[in-house]
């Protein structure tokens, strides 16, 4: 017979509040983005481009996708003139989607529309939040 693994119950509860903190992440990006007429994964590609251009492969990556998938998203951002591709200067056969000043400018108006983070951590002291980034990061193993 297999034995049954008991959770301890603050345990549980944490797994159930961090479920509802990433719920609550998405409905408010899905909302933000919408405001924007972007889709959810447009947001998050063009905020990610605002802090860098990068590789189609490298987007995938970070986005845990298929790079066809990002390729879609790219076309769609770069007929709103908001992404651009161009050349990689360290290897000319790569191409780098970049933000245009459009996108870069509508990534700006997007992280300010994102209200559901910035509200609750403000309720916390600097040390606090410190805390709670260093024990993020211990989770995810970095």
């Amino acid at each position: 017979m297999p034995s049954r693994r008991v959770v301890d119950p603050v345990t549980l509860e944490v797994v159930e509040l961090i479920g509802d903190v990433v719920a609550r992440y998405h409905m408010e990006y899905e909302h933000a983005a919408a405001s924007h007429q972007l889709t959810g994964a447009q947001a998050r590609v063009l905020n990610l481009l605002a802090l860098e251009p990068l590789p189609m492969r490298r987007i995938a990556q970070k986005l845990r996708c298929e790079p066809s998938n990002v390729t879609g998203i790219i076309d769609r951002l770069e007929s709103r003139g908001l992404v651009e591709r161009r050349p990689d200067p360290a290897d000319r056969r790569v191409k780098l989607a970049a933000p245009t000043e459009e996108g870069v400018q509508t990534a700006d108006r997007l992280r300010e529309s994102l209200d559901f983070a910035r509200e609750p951590l403000a309720g916390l002291s600097t040390a606090e939040r410190a805390v709670l980034r260093d024990l993020l990061k211990r989770m995810l193993g970095g």
